[in-house]
């Protein structure tokens, strides 16, 4: 076990007998080897430094004539000046460790390795055996013992190998079967290279495995161009690695510390400060080549501007938790006036064959090509799914099942939270080199009848609208949506979505706006290298959503989780249009944002407890009247919400971010009430994130 914990702690990169080149990396070469291939070169180092240790390694006289037995394990650089560096060494006797460093430090400079044309360091681990044994030798010889000999031997030296077994660390999540972090800035890197004409890509099941996007961006190559020359440890985990990173022969795993650090000022609060103080941790790793798995867990604790934190509150779930955190989780009251909101994420991700993966866990999903989406979302908490990924030919099709709760006091049993469950389809089918179209269907239900997870859900491939026939409309709430997106040329295409919820084509055809109309459309356009500007994209998007979408005549079937919708941000009863930029150079990164919209909101007077259609959490059955149903109606406001935001990644492969942003906010309702009141704020905000999913302020 110390072993272990100290192998891990000095992150251990590299083994001695399994070097893995690859066409961008070159080993470090001794003088003599230079004019092997490169091939040969890796095979060559090792049998240098053995036979150095052979021919240099002075067992002391006292254990000699002990005749002691035992292994001295030593952890070696080449940096990238050439020089041999030992970093730790591990024996019984201290004799033992300081003539390890003796014969290490006799080996003579070498040509440094490289990684795409650059110096850079190599890690090594090595065992030496005492007494002393022709390394080579015993490799050669292995052939030719004894079967029955050879299997004792192995199973004797099984422990021992597993600590050997360590190898260089290439990354593998880049061509894994993990999520790349969905949050909208960092796909904005490789959106260009996925959408360009000709491309067999689907981009609107989010987020992409890391598999699927390597065959339009290369990971390892684009890190490459960021990493910075750094000869010390902790430089090289400050700048350009993982914390903890190993690898075996059929596994592989990293571990980084998870922070988001803030502090601001929301000139609208009667606070001092905004600030926002998260700690965790966050596993990666594979087993095999099918099988990965991820793990985060936060602790947090934070206050956010005035209209976050209100908005937070109006929230709130059954019991003594005074707030719903948009898109994390239920919240403690955290001294006076902050929060405090635990939230862990998790999955599995298997690819049993390579047309298939199939992913269980606790965390979030997205369909669409836009930085809304009106099928299915990311703006929720966290919730339990199984998603089931099928590409082939010109097609992808995603089924996904999730496990949601309604935390209203009203629905509340034995002081449990009612579950409900939800089930999509989504066809994506590229129909040539330009057009992509997407078919979507979505069915939402309860414990009614105490049918559970009703097993009429779990067939992938049926019609939802025809099971909900069958098992009584009132049981559940299918939901219909179709997109599309073209691509102009490689650097613009169009986007767009449409949501049906209800329908009636007479109440359409007498041209009166009936409430039986429930439905949403999305418009957007995006730009890539702008102007000519290489990594600059311009997005322009529009959404609008009729009154009473994603609401239900029996109230807990709404398109909602933890008292948020699973949807669009807003609910419904809306139009927003959205104004996008974004541009990276190098470690740097800027994004700005626009968004102008108009949302009706409920009046809740004495006089008037109508429903206009903006809360889905309410009964359409109280609406004030059947046809003249227009967006904006109730309360109509005007909101303006701008956010521009500039930053550096401290380092690529934990994403870790240093920024500084400003949000400006206008809410200007036509009439106040006691909970729909005028807003005019700035809230200025500077830290250090550990970026990993999207948050979103533009409520």
């Amino acid at each position: 076990m110390k072993r272990f914990v100290v192998l891990a702690l000095l992150l251990v990169q590299y083994q001695f007998y399994s070097q893995n080149n690859t066409f961008n990396e070159k080993p470090p070469v001794f003088s003599s080897c230079d004019t092997l291939t490169i091939n040969m070169q890796q095979q060559c180092f090792d049998s240098k430094v053995y036979n150095h240790i052979y021919n240099t390694f002075k067992v002391p006289e006292n254990l000699s004539k002990e005749n002691y037995k035992g292994n001295v394990i030593v952890l070696f650089e080449v940096d990238t000046t050439g020089q041999f560096k030992v970093l730790y060494t591990e024996a019984m006797y201290a004799e033992l460790k300081t003539e390890a460093k003796r014969v290490f430090f006799l080996l003579p400079k070498v040509t440094p390795a490289t990684y795409n044309g650059r110096n850079t360091y190599k890690q090594y681990s090595i065992s030496i055996k005492i007494p002393l044994v022709n390394q080579e030798e015993v490799i050669l010889n292995q052939e030719k013992v004894n079967p029955i000999l050879k299997l004792e031997q192995q199973a004797k030296a099984e422990f021992d190998s597993v600590n050997l077994s360590l190898k260089a660390f290439e990354d593998k999540a880049f061509s894994s079967q993990l999520n790349i972090p969905f949050t909208h800035s960092d796909y904005a890197r490789f959106d260009k290279q996925m959408n360009r004409v000709g491309t067999n890509s689907h981009t609107a099941s989010k987020p992409f495995v890391y598999e699927d996007v390597s065959r339009y961006y290369d990971f390892k190559a684009e890190k490459g161009k960021l990493l910075k020359e750094t000869e010390t440890w902790a430089g090289r985990k400050l700048w350009n690695e993982h914390l903890v990173q190993l690898q075996g022969n059929d596994y592989w795993f990293t571990i980084n510390p998870i922070l988001d650090i803030e502090v601001g000022k929301d000139t609208d609060a009667d606070f001092n400060s905004t600030y926002n103080n998260t700690r965790g941790f966050m596993i990666n790793g594979g087993l095999g080549k099918k099988l990965n798995f991820y793990a985060s867990v936060f602790e947090s604790q934070g206050r956010f501007a005035q209209y976050i934190n209100a908005y937070a509150e109006s929230l709130k779930a059954f019991g003594p938790d005074p707030a719903i955190i948009p898109g994390r989780g239920i919240a403690k009251r955290f001294k006076t006036d902050g929060y405090d909101y635990p939230v862990a994420e998790a999955y599995l991700s298997y690819a049993p064959a390579k047309f298939i993966n199939v992913q269980f866990g606790h965390g979030k999903n997205f369909i669409g090509d836009g930085y809304r989406s009106l099928l299915l979302s990311d703006v929720a908490s966290p919730h339990p799914f199984l998603k089931l990924n099928t590409t082939f030919w010109k097609i992808k099709y995603t089924n996904t099942w999730m496990w949601l709760k309604d935390v209203r006091d009203d629905v509340v049993q034995d002081k449990a939270f009612l579950t409900k469950y939800m089930a999509s389809h989504y066809l994506s089918y590229n129909v040539s080199k330009k057009l992509n179209i997407g078919l979507f269907e979505s069915v939402l239900w309860t414990n009614s009848n105490n049918r559970g997870f009703d097993v009429n859900y779990l067939n992938p491939i049926i019609f939802y609208r025809a099971i909900e026939f069958e098992t009584g409309q009132g049981a559940g709430n299918a939901i219909l949506g179709a997109s599309a997106k073209y691509k102009f040329n490689d650097n613009i295409n169009i986007y767009s979505q449409f949501i049906l919820d209800e329908f009636s084509l007479s109440d359409i055809k007498a041209g009166e706006k009936s409430y039986k109309n429930k439905f949403g459309y999305q418009l957007g356009v995006k730009y890539y290298n702008a102007f000519k500007v290489d990594n600059l994209l311009l997005q322009f998007e529009y959404n609008r959503v009729r009154p009473y979408t994603y609401s239900h005549n029996t109230i807990v079937l709404n398109y909602a989780h933890n008292n948020q919708s699973m949807a669009h941000l807003w609910n419904s009863n809306f139009s927003e249009a959205i104004f996008i930029a974004r541009y990276h150079y190098k470690r740097w990164f800027a994004n700005a944002k626009l968004i102008f919209g108009v949302k009706g909101f409920d009046i809740n007077s004495s006089t008037d407890t109508f429903s206009y259609g903006g809360d889905i959490y309410r009964d359409y059955f109280d609406r004030p009247f059947d046809t003249g149903i227009e967006i904006g109606q109730g309360i109509k406001t005007n909101i303006f919400n701008g956010n521009l935001q500039l930053g550096y990644l401290i380092n690529p492969a934990t994403n870790l971010k240093l920024f500084a942003d400003i949000t400006y906010r206008n809410f200007n309702p036509q009439t106040e009430t006691a909970t729909i009141l005028k807003n005019d704020t700035a809230w200025f905000n500077f830290g250090i994130r550990t970026d990993l999913f999207n948050w979103y302020f533009d409520n």
